[in-house]
């Protein structure tokens, strides 16, 4: 898939399973909710291709396995797949590194944007305003929470459904 496809692609997919490495050697997957964020623009972050980019980003609880796993070691792979039938699969892989950011009003605020998207159905754009009670559901659960940040290192995808029939 090209750069615009993949972006299409993750805007319209909604779990990423990351695998990170357990301390006896073993991945550990896990699914997560993400959202995109622009690459800022600074030295050296620039997306493959040269394009501004895009990001996952996404949170977990802080005593969790997987931040366990990313304390001794900072790389993921991470991958978002679609498709039942062999001739529909399409997917994206992408190695990372993973900054893990400890800031509450980082986390908070990286909380408030995961749950407007996911408090809409499913190709809705994300909502303008949380509700209430979801609000301070998240600003609760952020004191518990980090942010992560996957920095792409390198990717693949496939879109079965470009092969035409020809396997």
């Amino acid at each position: 898939m090209s750069v615009p496809e993949v972006d299409a692609f993750l805007a319209e997919e909604r779990t990423v399973t990351c695998a990170t490495i357990g301390a006896r050697g073993w991945p550990h997957l896990m699914p997560l909710w993400y959202v995109l964020r622009a690459i800022e623009d600074a030295p050296g972050e620039a997306a493959p291709g040269g394009d501004a980019g895009l990001r996952l980003w996404s949170w977990t609880y802080a005593a969790s396995q997987k931040v366990r796993n990313l304390e001794r070691d900072a790389r993921a792979t991470l991958q978002v797949e679609a498709g039942e039938l062999y001739q529909e699969l399409r997917g994206v892989m992408f190695e990372c590194d993973v900054v893990v950011h400890r800031e509450l009003e980082t986390v908070k605020a990286l909380g408030h944007e995961l749950f407007a998207r996911y408090v809409v159905p499913r190709g809705q754009p994300p909502a303008m305003e949380l509700p209430g009670e979801v609000a301070a559901m998240v600003d609760g659960q952020a004191a518990k929470r980090i942010a992560l940040e996957f920095v792409e290192r390198r990717r693949a995808s496939w879109d079965h459904r470009k092969l035409g029939g020809v396997y």
